[in-house]
C-alpha cells in the first residue's frame, strides 16, 4: 500500500501549482509552495515569491493564523534549518504546532540537506518525504543543476524554417518565426536567470535580449551575457540598454575600457574558442540557475558539441528558406549515421502559426 493518499496527492499537486507561480521573481532560490490542511479542509498556503522575502511556509501559516495548530505541511522542498536573509521556516512550522510535514523533495543545498527534516522530526512533527519527486524536480531543474552540477541549466532557443535554416545567407532572419511565437519566447525569457548570446549576434542583429510581456506581470530582470572574447561589442548595441544588467565575458588579455558601466568577467579560453563549461560555471558562482541561449548556429552548435545543452526549444515556422540559408547548428563532428545525436520530444504544440517543440538529449531526464 502507498504511503500516500489520495488527499496527499490531490495537496502537492496544489503545493506544486503555486509554486509556480515563482517561476519569474524568487530567482535565485528555488520555487517552493506549501499547503497546510486540517481534517480535510485547506487552511493556509502561499508560495515563494522574491529572494530575501518570506518562504511559501511563513505565508501559508500567516494565512491560517490559530488554523495551523495540528495541521499537515505540505512542501515542495525540504523547509530550511538555518538563517539566511530569513529565518528558518523548520523552527516557524514548529512553532505553529503543525502535527505533520510531507515533502516533496530533500534540498540538496549544504546548508538544509536533511538539517530541515532532523530540526522537524527533533520536535516530534512526523515526517514523511518523496511524494511526487520527479515533479518537484522537474520544476526546479535550474536551482538543482546550479547545486548538484555547479552548473545552470541550459537551453539553447531557436527558430528555424520546414528546411531547418535560421537565418539567410546575408544574415537576415526577422522573421522567421510568427508574432505569438515571439511573445511566448518572451515567458521563457523570464524564467531564465541570464540570456546569453555572441559577439557575432550583437554585430549582426543587435538584440536587447530584454523581457517584454507588455502587462503588468512581475519578473526579475535576467542578465545578459555577451561572450566576447575581445571585448569587440562594447561600445555599441541595445544589448547595454534598459534595466536589466550585462556581463561582457572575455579573455584574460583584453582590456575593459575605464568608466565602462556594464560588467565583466574573465573565462578560459583556448584557440580563441571560449571553455563554455567555465562560462556556465561562472554563471552559478552568481548564482544563475537557468540560461537561456539566443545566438547564432556557431555558438549553438558549440553547446550541443560540448555536451552542455540541456534542452532544446525550437520554434519551427512553416516557411521554406532554401539552399543557400543558415543551418541550425554549426560545428557538430557528424561523419557517421551512428554518430548522429539522439534527442526526445518532451512538449509539442502549436503557438499561432508556428510549431514549438522542447526537445532534451535522449540520456537526460
Amino acid at each position: 500500500m502507498s504511503e500516500f493518499s489520495a488527499w496527499d496527492h490531490q495537496m502537492m499537486a496544489r503545493a506544486l501549482r503555486l509554486a509556480e507561480r515563482g517561476a519569474y521573481t524568487c530567482k535565485p532560490n528555488p520555487m517552493v509552495g506549501c499547503v497546510l490542511s486540517h481534517d480535510g479542509q485547506i487552511v493556509g498556503e502561499g508560495f515563494h515569491q522574491r529572494a530575501g522575502e518570506a518562504h511559501a511556509e511563513v505565508h501559508a501559516l500567516r494565512a491560517a493564523g490559530g488554523r495551523a495548530f495540528g495541521a499537515t505541511a505540505y512542501v515542495t522542498l525540504e523547509p530550511c534549518a538555518h538563517t539566511g536573509r530569513t529565518g528558518p521556516c523548520a523552527d516557524a512550522l514548529i512553532a505553529a504546532g503543525v502535527s505533520e510535514v510531507v515533502a516533496a523533495m530533500q534540498d540538496p543545498f549544504a546548508e538544509v540537506a536533511g538539517k530541515g527534516f532532523d530540526k522537524l522530526r527533533a520536535a516530534g512533527i512526523r515526517v514523511r518525504v518523496g511524494l511526487m519527486e520527479a515533479q518537484a524536480r522537474q520544476l526546479n531543474h535550474g536551482f538543482l543543476s546550479r547545486i548538484e552540477r555547479g552548473r545552470p541549466w541550459l537551453r539553447v532557443k531557436l527558430a528555424c524554417s520546414l528546411d531547418g535554416r535560421t537565418a539567410m545567407a546575408n544574415g537576415d532572419s526577422k522573421w522567421i518565426s510568427g508574432e505569438a511565437s515571439r511573445l511566448d519566447v518572451q515567458h521563457w525569457r523570464a524564467r531564465a536567470g541570464a540570456i546569453l548570446t555572441g559577439a557575432g549576434t550583437v554585430l549582426a542583429d543587435d538584440p536587447s535580449l530584454t523581457v517584454r510581456l507588455g502587462d503588468d506581470t512581475a519578473f526579475v530582470p535576467p542578465l545578459r551575457v555577451v561572450l566576447d572574447a575581445g571585448l569587440a561589442t562594447v561600445a555599441r548595441g541595445k544589448v547595454r540598454e534598459g534595466d536589466a544588467p550585462t556581463l561582457y565575458v572575455h579573455v584574460a588579455d583584453a582590456k575593459p575600457p575605464r568608466q565602462m558601466q556594464a560588467q565583466t568577467a574573465v573565462a578560459a579560453a583556448e584557440g580563441g574558442r571560449f571553455d563554455l563549461l567555465a562560462v556556465l560555471r561562472l554563471l552559478a558562482a552568481r548564482g544563475v540557475n537557468e540560461v537561456q541561449v539566443e545566438a547564432g548556429s556557431t555558438l549553438a552548435g558549440a553547446f550541443v558539441e560540448a555536451g552542455l545543452a540541456d534542452e532544446i526549444l525550437l520554434y519551427v515556422a512553416p516557411v521554406l528558406l532554401g539552399d543557400s540559408a543558415r543551418p541550425l547548428f554549426s560545428g557538430l563532428d557528424i561523419q557517421q549515421m551512428m554518430q548522429r545525436r539522439h534527442f526526445r520530444i518532451v512538449d509539442s504544440r502549436v503557438i499561432g502559426t508556428d510549431q514549438r517543440i522542447l526537445l532534451r538529449p535522449s540520456h537526460s531526464s
